[in-house]
């Protein structure tokens, strides 16, 4: 088997002097320390090529044996969105009135979370992201993918940046299982649903639980040369 590839000099990366460096993911942090889940959202719209851009972004992120294991389906139409809806509220039913632990619905609580779902039919974009288990060679052969959960969740990651960098709000929905998504959408029996990604603007009365983030030190340690 040939496994050679071909390499070229690498043009894209910018290099900035240290205080540059030091300003810039200083207010790349600063900026993302705003960033909360939101759950009351404006029916507000949002242009399309913004969210196309941010899944450009997304698309950017690194993955096992670079074979870019995710699909994004972006939903704006009213009628798929209702859709989407009831099948998740269907789920997060039968979630909160049997499948969830006591400690589960009691680490729940402090964020006031139910099985009602309108985010999902008021915010203007719902964004369904799909984690390819395996893809298919133009031969038609079945290609293993190499870290897709990972792989996904960095992209994933940065497509929450994407969209808080340039003003949105957004919600991570789980509901479990997510089957109905691959049926409502027509995506194939190799993608399985990661993630359903809520955006728009956050309503003007919008609410979000008191709570706080970890401090630095709680959550990471650094240690210097020397």
């Amino acid at each position: 088997m040939d496994r050679t590839h071909s390499f070229r000099p690498l043009t894209e990366y910018r290099e900035y002097p240290p205080q540059e460096m030091l300003r810039r993911v200083s207010e790349f942090a600063d900026d993302l320390e705003r960033r909360r889940t939101v759950r009351d959202f404006s029916a507000r719209a949002v242009p399309a090529a913004l969210i196309a851009d941010a899944i450009r972004a997304a698309g950017t992120a690194p993955s096992g044996a670079n074979m870019q294991p995710w699909h994004f389906v972006a939903i704006g139409d009213p009628g798929i969105k209702r859709r989407i809806r009831l099948a998740a509220e269907e789920e997060e039913r039968h979630f909160y009135e049997h499948r969830a632990s006591e400690e589960w619905l009691d680490a729940l609580a402090p964020l006031g979370t139910d099985d009602h779902k309108p985010f999902l039919e008021t915010a203007p974009w719902l964004i369904a992201i799909f984690e390819q288990r395996w893809g298919y060679g133009p031969d038609g052969k079945k290609i293993k993918h190499y870290y897709p959960n990972e792989s996904v969740g960095i992209a994933t990651g940065m497509l929450i940046a994407a969209l808080h960098r340039a003003g949105l709000a957004t919600l991570t929905h789980t509901p479990s299982p997510m089957k109905f998504l691959n049926e409502i959408l027509g995506r194939p029996k190799n993608e399985r649903p990661f993630l359903l990604l809520v955006a728009g603007y956050p309503d003007p009365e919008a609410r979000v639980p008191d709570i706080e983030r970890k401090a630095l030190e709680d959550i990471a340690e650094i240690l210097q040369p020397g």
